[in-house]
């Protein structure tokens, strides 16, 4: 083992310079034990000490009366387990007593001295457990309060104590090793416990065996594992609890099924530990006759520690430090250093896979291991040696930021590293949107097609994709990876960007078509909002299939007769795919008309009649924008305030130069007459409002110079002066007086102010329309309308118009007014006759009542 380094990773405590306190007693020590954060030593003058921190001394009493020559201090309680001798009560009994203290519970002893309280004193040896010299002895802390106490001696035999001994509920069994008649090489040098749930075993070594003890089996079975053995303070058992001897040519390790691993250090082992993974030896050099203390790092193959010591009497462990007693009773105490500075040591030699092996035995946190890494790949990357400074890296992930990995990578241009780090980075999820950019950058440059297969089709344990979705398909589209980008985007559902590699990289639209009838309703209607301008611009006609399917009851039903309009309103609505449409009116004209023929309570039935009214009625079929841009908005005031402007829509769909004008002409009256269709049919005569906007349908029937329409609206509204405003506008004056006639006779409840609004109109126009005058006097004339002056006036404007227009009517008033005043002086006379006749009457019956007034004034004269 000579080869093995070398290295100080420990150090000595207190500057090397410590000793047992003089307030020890000046016997001998016998036995050492620690535990608690105290050192316990049993002298042979039968005084036990306890030891503080540093060694400082704490308190001591005495124990036995004459020597002690074991004692372990317990773990899980405070107590202190002790054999030693005491004075003997009879020539029969021995002196030999196994006592038990109570740390906790001291009682005074004189005016200073004190001393624990003795909960247990025990006979160890009896008539059926006769006598022998003690050579080993070791406690187990079952569960409390019951001790496992095994007692080695000198004959082969092991005698065991089981149970509460404060109580002295206790049973006793006794356990042979071997029949060895040579008492030499049959005493028990060693013991150890090894508890595996509910097995437990005892190890017992002896100079020429090893044995274990099945505890748990009754009677115990006894096993031997190995014909060697060892001397005194040979054995010890491991934190895994594995059994270690030390012997002069090796040391050797035993588990329950035999020996295992040994460790060819030569020399006397005086003694052997174990120390928080480290095995404890000091050796005895024998071509020096010095001995040495060596701390032996067995996973990572070096010594941590080595250091020539005067001779040792006893070694133990506690406070973290290993501690030495000598036999001069000067000690030395040796604690670790720290992770940090032995890391320091090991990276100034550059003793990396030392220092990376260090921190993964010591399970050091998984930070700090990066961090070794780390500087070991740094050191790699220096010396050029990159795809071993990559595995170091690689190593780092989750610790080390990725960024300084691939920046060196970058620089050196060694993109198959680079390529391996990316994809250990998305095997462990931890690959950001750039990291996944970057990997498929790498495959495409390196054109490693099968590469970019595997991590395309790769999922986590979820059957998710380790890396971004878009990115990916991002990537793969910009590199011509179309399949590839196709496959991410098709396995992780998204739908959209499927068709968009289909449709604008591939052209592929029969596909993109098939791919959206597949999917469920309401994602085909997501893609087909958002590529439906390319659909219908290639293939419109499946296109609209698909928007029919998705809007009408295609489905059960339908096949059944059944049609409810709460399923309607869950359907989405043709309104929500307009835009699609926004450079093909005819296809919208096509899809709508099948729509309504199709479903005729649609609840956005008045949208969809707005839209067909814009398509109908325009002059070069404009995409309507109409009703998408003023919903809610009062129509009239807008085309009041001009501000209601229709945008021509720059259609692909050019006319070619053998279209000609007469087909505009009778495309244009094909739509006006679909236009008035609908403007009737959605105006049942039981509603009171029509199933359209009726502002819209007059604004538009206003800017494309639908006459029709107009006077269909207006009549239906019962603006029967914006009538005939049309027909003045229009200057149809046969049809103005058709539509007074119409409209202006009140006899049928219309309106007969009309015809005042026709004779200003006429007594304005500035041009002969003797003919119409005639007529339209001949009505106000029937119905005396207008009185002949205000006729007059209102005619006089026209200097087209001559008097003998108005001759014959005037004729007719005057001769109309003559036979009036005749009448009228007819009935004058009359009534003046009948005046006088009157006036003759009173005066005759007032003078009939003067003479007979007079009369009875003379009678009372004459008789009083």
């Amino acid at each position: 083992m000579y080869q093995w380094r070398k290295f100080e990773f420990f150090e000595e405590k207190y500057g090397g310079k410590s000793s047992i306190p003089e307030d020890v007693t000046a016997g001998k020590i016998e036995c050492c034990s620690s535990g608690r954060g105290k050192v316990v030593i049993g002298c042979d003058d039968g005084t036990v000490s306890l030891l503080d921190r540093g060694l400082k001394f704490n308190f001591s009493f005495q124990s036995h009366s004459s020597s002690v020559l074991f004692l372990q201090h317990l773990k899980q309680r405070n107590f202190l387990v002790t054999v030693g001798e005491d004075e003997q009560i009879s020539p029969q009994q021995s002196a030999m007593c196994l006592k038990v203290f109570d740390l906790d519970k001291m009682q005074s002893e004189g005016t200073s001295a004190i001393t624990p309280d003795c909960i247990g004193i025990l006979r160890i040896f009896t008539n059926q457990f006769p006598e022998a010299n003690i050579t080993s002895f070791l406690v187990l802390e079952e569960a409390p309060p019951i001790l496992l106490i095994a007692i080695g001696l000198d004959n082969g035999c092991i005698y065991c104590i089981k149970g509460d001994i404060a109580r002295e509920r206790i049973t006793r069994f006794k356990l042979q090793v071997d029949n060895v008649s040579d008492k030499s090489h049959s005493l028990i040098t060693g013991l150890g416990f090894k508890v595996d749930g509910q097995a437990l075993q005892l190890f017992a070594v002896t100079p020429d065996s090893v044995s274990m003890f099945s505890l748990h089996n009754q009677p115990p079975r006894r096993q031997t594992l190995d014909q060697i053995g060892c001397n005194f303070n040979g054995v010890t058992m491991s934190d895994r609890s594995e059994l270690i001897l030390g012997r002069p040519e090796a040391v050797y390790f035993y588990e329950v099924d035999g020996r295992g691993p040994c460790w060819a250090f030569e020399g006397e082992k005086k003694f052997v530990g174990w120390f928080r993974g480290y095995l404890l030896c000091v050796i005895a050099d024998q071509r020096t006759g010095k001995d040495t203390f060596n701390v032996y790092d067995l996973k990572n193959r070096l010594i941590a520690h080595s250091l020539v010591v005067k001779e040792v009497s006893h070694m133990l462990c506690e406070w973290g430090n290993i501690i030495l007693i000598m036999t001069d009773k000067s000690t030395l105490c040796i604690g670790e250093k720290d992770m940090e500075s032995k890391l320091d040591m090991l990276f100034k030699k550059n003793l990396y896979t030392v220092a990376i092996n260090l921190v993964q035995s010591q399970q050091a946190d998984a930070a700090a291991t990066a961090e070794v890494l780390r500087k070991y790949g740094d050191h790699l990357y220096s010396k050029q040696d990159y795809d071993e400074a990559m595995a170091q890296y690689i190593s780092t992930i989750g610790h080390l930021e990725p960024s300084y990995v691939i920046q060196k990578f970058l620089d050196a241009q060694r993109i198959h590293n680079l390529t391996n780090y990316l994809e250990k980075l998305h095997e462990k999820g931890l690959a950001s949107k750039d990291h996944t950019t970057l990997l498929l950058n790498c495959y495409t440059k390196l054109k490693d097609v099968e590469k970019l297969n595997v991590f395309i089709k790769s999922e986590d344990g979820a059957g998710e994709h380790k890396f971004d979705v878009e990115t990916a398909i991002r990537v793969c589209r910009a590199a011509n990876y179309h399949e590839h980008a196709m496959y991410v985007a098709k396995k992780a559902g998204r739908h959209e960007l499927y068709l968009k590699i289909l449709l604008e990289d591939l052209g592929r639209y029969e596909e993109a078509l098939q791919y959206i009838s597949s999917l469920e309703p309401s994602q085909a209607g997501v893609t087909v909002k958002e590529y439906g301008k390319i659909l219908i611009e290639h293939k419109p006609v499946k296109t609209i299939e698909i928007l029919m399917r998705l809007c009408t009851e295609d489905g059960e039903s339908t096949r059944s007769g059944s049609s409810s309009s709460a399923y309607l309103t869950m359907l989405p609505s043709p309104v929500d795919f307009l835009n699609i449409f926004i450079h093909h009116p005819p296809s919208l004209m096509d899809f709508l008309e099948k729509y309504t023929d199709r479903v005729k309570d649609s609840p956005a039935q008045v949208e969809i009649h707005n839209t067909l009214l814009e398509l109908y009625l325009s002059n070069d079929l404009n995409f309507p924008s109409i009703s998408q841009a003023s919903n809610g908005v009062d129509h009239t005031i807008k085309a009041r305030s001009g501000s209601l402007v229709i945008p021509k829509a720059e259609s692909k769909l050019k006319p070619s130069a053998a279209r000609n004008d007469t087909f505009k002409e009778r495309d244009c009256m094909e739509r006006h007459e679909k236009g008035l269709r609908l403007l009737e049919s959605a105006w049942p005569s039981d509603l009171e409002q029509p199933l359209y906007d009726v502002d819209l349908a007059i604004i538009l029937c206003e800017m494309n110079a639908f006459k029709e329409g107009l006077l269909y609206l207006y009549e239906k509204m019962k603006l029967y002066k914006e009538v005939i405003a049309c027909y003045m506008q229009s200057q149809d004056h046969e049809g103005l007086i058709a539509c007074c006639k119409r409209l202006g006779d009140s006899g049928k409840g219309g309106d007969p102010s009309l015809w005042v609004d026709l004779l200003n109109y006429f007594g304005e126009l500035g041009e002969d329309c003797s003919k119409e005058v005639k007529d339209v006097l001949t009505y106000i004339e029937r119905d005396d309308i207008l009185p002949p002056i205000i006729v007059l006036q209102t005619l006089s404007r026209n200097p087209c118009l001559t008097l003998s227009v108005i001759k014959d009517y005037i004729a007719r008033k005057l001769e109309q007014e003559s036979k009036l005043i005749e009448e009228d002086r007819r009935a004058i006379e009359k009534y003046q006759e009948d005046t006088l006749t009157m006036r003759k009457e009173i005066q005759d019956l007032r003078d009939k009542c003067e003479d007979i007034s007079a009369q009875q004034v003379h009678c009372l004269h004459f008789h009083p």
